[in-house]
């Protein structure tokens, strides 16, 4: 794969675009393709979605090309805590997931359009199920709801999940948050309102969450993040964007790095993809990953080379962003 002059002339040595079909649908796609970097300090990912353009797409390769280029931070710790991610399905397959990996803790995507609240509700249950009564069971809306849907939706999926730990993102607008924070028991958690703003502040300062969700491609890189975070001085729980495990071992890092980290991160993710890029995937044992740094191999970037019109889309996409760089 073509790299662009700048991103040689920074120290990227090779490039290698992929596509994995995903074992579900998660964020409405069914395959997920990026493109892998190799610099003088490891491999890193670039993988932003594809409806996101150049502009939002510049922190995604600026996070992997400072993974690539520079150091990491030294670990407070070598394994990290991690959730089981349950997508949008029936009651009986969200049981069998939950299990998967020996989390304690479990974080449910609802308020998708495929669901009804109802049949969110029925998946809860089937968690908590599942997991037993001292376990975590967090909901992801993802903005899906107005303030007045959230109002409702909240006390009736806390009482399915038997006590939730968070509700993520329930609404989009930070004043809705903010509202929902001072009228329900129910803790908030922002994700887009950190990683998707011009100011990833500005929701710690309106008081609007009581946990910050970060993903290190959407937010520059690790050093970045942990940056915000100290700033902040709310918990951080540490989220994946569906990378590889590539990319997951960068997410891993900045848990590893965090001063406290008193929630279960959603980096147990590398399970919802049918392959990886690294001959040992970072899935989760007894509910924890080590915070390690696996290198791709020449047969598993073959095996998910992404085919040829797909790389070449890549190509002009790494391009596109590097030129604002």
């Amino acid at each position: 794969m073509r790299i662009p002059d700048t991103l040689r002339d920074r120290g990227i040595e090779e490039a290698h675009a992929f596509a994995i079909p995903m074992t579900t649908r998660f964020r409405g796609i069914t395959e997920r393709e990026g493109v892998v970097l190799r610099g003088p300090a490891g491999w890193a990912e670039f993988s932003p979605f594809l409806d996101y353009d150049a502009a939002e797409s510049a922190a995604w390769l600026w996070a992997a090309l400072a993974d690539a280029t520079t150091g990491r931070p030294d670990p407070v710790r070598g394994t990290v805590p991690v959730n089981a991610t349950i997508p949008v399905v029936p009651p009986a397959l969200a049981h069998r997931l939950a299990r998967v990996g020996g989390a304690r803790t479990a974080k449910v995507k609802v308020a998708d359009p495929a669901s009804t609240l109802a049949e969110d509700a029925d998946r809860l249950e089937a968690v908590r199920d599942a997991l037993g009564p001292e376990a975590r069971i967090r909901i992801d809306a993802n903005a899906a709801w107005d303030l007045e849907q959230a109002r409702a939706a909240l006390p009736l999926l806390d009482r399915a999940a038997g006590g939730l730990e968070y509700a993520e993102q329930p609404c989009a607008a930070i004043e809705d948050l903010a509202a929902l924070r001072r009228e329900l028991d129910v803790p908030i958690a922002a994700d887009e309102s950190v990683r998707r703003a011009e100011d990833p502040l500005r929701v710690a300062r309106a008081e609007a969450a009581d946990v910050l969700v970060m993903k290190v491609q959407p937010l520059g890189g690790v050093a970045r993040c942990l940056e915000l975070a100290e700033q902040a001085g709310l918990p951080v729980v540490v989220s994946s964007a569906l990378e590889t495990s590539v990319g997951l071992s960068a997410g891993l890092a900045l848990a590893a790095a965090l001063p406290q980290l008193p929630h279960a991160c959603g980096l147990a993710t590398a399970t919802l993809l049918t392959g990886d890029l690294v001959e040992e995937p970072l899935h989760a044992v007894d509910g924890e990953i080590p915070a390690a740094r696996p290198a791709p191999s020449p047969g598993m970037l073959a095996r998910h080379a992404a085919p040829d019109a797909t790389e070449e889309r890549w190509e002009w996409r790494l391009a596109e962003v590097a030129a604002l760089i």
